[in-house]
């Protein structure tokens, strides 16, 4: 996917190509999660659709839910979810810093 020591760096417009895919992979992501996150309060905790959206949406923020599970499923269920929700984040992160932290390093040893 990316180019070697050996070649060239990307041009400007590729490389921008390159952190525009990386962002369409971190919304489809964040989509996702935030889809089932929202899915699994509304089942567990019979919470609204905005209520679960807002529980999802924090917690995969890192700030935490709003909404304390009541049931034994909910709670099992959320704190699978906020242990998801700590991998997504560092996932996002990684995938948004690769394509810049490879440019940079590329320039270093490019002879």
């Amino acid at each position: 996917m990316y180019e070697s020591k050996k070649e060239a760096p990307l041009p400007h417009a590729g490389f921008v190509q390159r952190l525009l895919l990386h962002l369409a992979l971190v919304l489809g992501l964040l989509s996702l999660s935030l889809l089932v996150g929202m899915t699994g309060y509304v089942y567990f905790e019979q919470l609204h659709w905005l209520d679960a959206f807002l529980n999802a949406a924090m917690l995969l923020g890192g700030m935490g839910p709003v909404h304390l599970p009541v049931t034994a499923g909910g709670k099992l269920f959320a704190g699978c979810y906020a242990l998801y929700a700590g991998l997504v984040f560092i996932a996002v992160a990684a995938l948004m810093f690769a394509p810049v932290l490879h440019r940079v390093l590329h320039k270093f040893h490019w002879e």
